[in-house]
């Protein structure tokens, strides 16, 4: 008896234990299938442009008359005036008879005040070159402006700008007996009776507006765009017709954001040093420009005369012609740090040919926009400075002079890694070609691309607000 007691017992441990496990593994099951998260199959997901696309940008090209780009590049080289602003013309102060037949793809101006904003040329280029020559290309060419992400509209708006600057006409302000006005009037005439405008109100065509002075005349007609921009300087002024120039409230170009536009870098003036070919750098810091300059630029007047007369120490004034440009990549290859105050505006080609050369930058400045910040990590090659404490006397070349050697060549190294990335020429002297994976143009698409999600919110948003509704001046959201 005592022997089937204890089966009995066994039997019965037996079937509880395996009750327990089956009811373990029904718990287990009714919690992974029903209050798991259910994945959609993705086919059920409304698709949206930029939702499919994650790997590229679906470009449409405005179909604007070809005299509001290359041959506007044309109409450049046909010219025998030099650009009245510089002693020494790169562009007219040799024939240019290899220029005056018509070319389908002009070269871009070597006059550096022209050069330095040659972007809208690069991604032109890009946008040109044959299908089967642009699989690094992260823009895919879209034929159908119903299936493109964004469009972009191919003025070459600075090179307008730069024409009427440098015809000395004064009328660059003026509507009356100004080039430029009518070709900014031309394109905004075009595109705004376009389907695609109506349709989004602007909000998914991009602009390139390197120049601060670009578009000038119609900077409230495309303000809703995308706008490509290489600092927030020349849009960002108090308009002192309006309570003197004291109200939050009376702050005009308030179009500029970076919730929708995107901030690329100058062109570089100076050739790429590599880290093999880096030397001895024997001066601390180096500087070359103008002293005088407006608004932001009282900044540099200032540190000129704190630092002028310093050790080891280069302020030089001069002119990005031939010879300035000679002293230029002497300086910047042969000083530990180059500096960075604001000019005209916050930013300027100084600081990507700065980067080119390994020339540790020091961006003197309370509030900078740098271009691909997110996918660029200033901070790991820059050293940035509040205006205060560079004002202060004695206080940067001191605070220069304390970082260590080894902090100054691991600069240089992530430095040398981030060149590509300020890059736009493709090696092709028609900008017809192959770009660079890592370049300038696969960035900016990328940045525009992030901006997808909101231009599309926008759009959604526009359609249903009723109808003589007020909008209210955007924000200077960061």
């Amino acid at each position: 008896m005592a022997i089937k007691g204890s089966t009995a017992t066994k039997t019965a441990k037996s079937l509880f234990l395996t009750f327990t496990v089956l009811l373990s593994l029904s718990f287990f099951i009714f919690f992974f299938f029903f209050t798991s998260p259910v994945t959609e199959p993705t086919n059920s997901l409304p698709q949206t442009s930029f939702l499919s696309s994650q790997n590229s940008i679906k470009v449409y090209v405005a179909n604007l008359p070809r005299s509001l780009n290359y041959g506007l590049l044309q109409q450049y080289w046909d010219s025998d005036h030099p650009d009245s602003r510089i002693p020494s013309d790169p562009d007219h102060q040799i024939s240019t008879a290899h220029f005056s037949k018509p070319t389908k793809y002009p070269p871009y101006p070597e006059n550096p005040l022209i050069k330095q904003y040659s972007a809208e040329y690069w991604i032109m280029g890009d946008l040109e070159t044959p299908q089967g020559m642009r699989t690094a290309s992260f823009a895919k060419r879209a034929f159908d402006v119903n299936e493109a992400d964004v469009v972009f509209v191919p003025f070459f708006a600075t090179l307008s700008a730069e024409m009427e600057l440098g015809s000395g006409s004064g009328a660059f302000k003026k509507k009356a007996g100004n080039g430029d006005y009518l070709r900014q009037k031309k394109v905004l005439d075009f595109v705004r009776n376009t389907d695609a405008w109506k349709r989004s109100g602007g909000r998914d065509h991009v602009f390139v507006l390197t120049d601060p002075v670009a578009m000038w005349h119609f900077r409230e007609e495309i303000a809703p765009a995308v706008l490509l921009v290489v600092d927030f300087g020349g849009w960002y002024r108090l308009d002192t017709k309006s309570s003197g120039g004291t109200s939050s409230d009376t702050i005009r170009h308030t179009q500029v954001s970076l919730l929708k536009d995107v901030i690329v870098p100058y062109t570089h003036l100076l050739p790429r040093l590599q880290l093999s070919e880096n030397q001895k750098r024997h001066t601390l810091l180096y500087f070359k420009g103008a002293k005088h300059r407006h608004r932001g630029g009282l900044v540099r007047e200032k540190l000129w005369d704190l630092l002028v007369n310093e050790p080891g120490v280069i302020m030089e004034e001069g002119f990005p012609n031939a010879t300035g440009r000679e002293q230029s990549i002497k300086g910047m290859r042969s000083s530990e740090f180059c500096l960075h105050p604001a000019g005209d505006t916050p930013t300027s080609c100084r600081l990507f040919d700065a980067i080119q050369s390994l020339c540790i930058p020091v961006i003197v400045s309370d509030n900078v926009e740098l271009p691909f910040e997110g996918m660029v990590d200033y901070s790991t090659f820059s050293v940035f400075v509040a205006v205060s404490d560079a004002l202060r006397p004695n206080w940067l070349v001191s605070h220069l002079r304390s970082i260590s050697e080894k902090l100054k060549n691991e600069f240089r190294q992530t430095m040398a890694k981030a060149q590509p990335v300020f890059v736009y020429d493709n090696g092709h002297p028609d900008s017809i070609g192959p770009i660079p994976p890592d370049g300038a143009v696969n960035h900016i698409w990328r940045k525009v691309h992030q901006k997808l999600p909101a231009i599309k919110e926008a759009i959604v948003r526009e359609k249903r607000k009723p109808a003589n509704t007020s909008i209210p001046l955007r924000c200077h959201c960061t």
